[in-house]
């Protein structure tokens, strides 16, 4: 899994992690998994995503989270 399928390059949406030769951000295609959609469900609604582009992504935002301190919510 190559995270060489993601780009960040700020003239392409601002800077926002984006999956490499489209305008895609790695957080819509992580939160359309989040919501229950299937890799296939996803390639249907966004053809020029493939099976790696989607794994690599959800690889990078569980490297991203790994890199940063997350503050936590104290339950009253």
């Amino acid at each position: 899994m190559a995270l060489d399928r993601i780009v960040v390059d700020h003239q392409i949406m601002g800077g926002v992690p984006c999956v490499q030769g489209t305008r895609i951000p790695v957080a819509t295609v992580v939160g359309l998994l989040a919501q229950g959609l299937t890799a296939a469900e996803i390639r249907a609604d966004y053809p020029q995503l493939s099976d790696e582009d989607i794994r690599a992504s959800l690889q990078f935002a569980a490297e991203a989270v790994t890199e940063r301190q997350l503050p936590l919510r104290v339950s009253a």
